[in-house]
């Protein structure tokens, strides 16, 4: 099984973007977390950050009959990009998205995600343990 994680703007840096939101992690931290939770249950992961909306699309039609499954933090992308949600229509991989922060407790702009209209699970509020989280539920449908 591949799945591929990918993260939105900012993401690459956690420990220093407000960290009583997101915490002290840093993000080489989180990708040491996820590669190891993944060879743990025999999973090959590939980890993408960009900032670019573009990039992220692009990175999402890649992986096309390529991947078993994808992990999305979108981050700011969430609230705004129809882009992100079609590109995900459109390939069709299982899609778990993940946010760091309990999105639910912040601004209102942040309570609606586009993604969440096709991501088949949303695990929000559950720290770098999410993306864990989000690694088990795939291998344990699809794997």
């Amino acid at each position: 099984m591949h799945i591929l994680v990918i993260n939105g703007p900012n993401i690459n840096m956690l420990g220093v973007r407000e960290p009583d939101v997101y915490g002290r992690g840093t993000y080489d931290e989180l990708c040491g977390m996820i590669k190891k939770h993944a060879e743990k249950n025999g999973v090959s992961v590939e980890l993408f950050q960009s900032n670019h909306e573009g990039d992220i699309v692009d990175r999402i039609q890649e992986a096309y009959k390529k991947c078993d499954g994808i992990i999305i933090n979108p981050a700011a992308y969430t609230h705004t990009s129809v882009a992100v949600l079609d590109a995900l229509k459109a390939v069709g991989t299982p899609t778990c998205e993940v946010h760091i922060s309990d999105v639910n407790e912040r601004e209102e702009f942040r309570r609606f995600s586009y993604v969440s209209l096709y991501a088949e699970k949303t695990i929000i509020g559950h720290g770098f343990e999410g993306y864990l989280e989000a690694l088990e539920y795939l291998v344990k449908k699809y794997g």
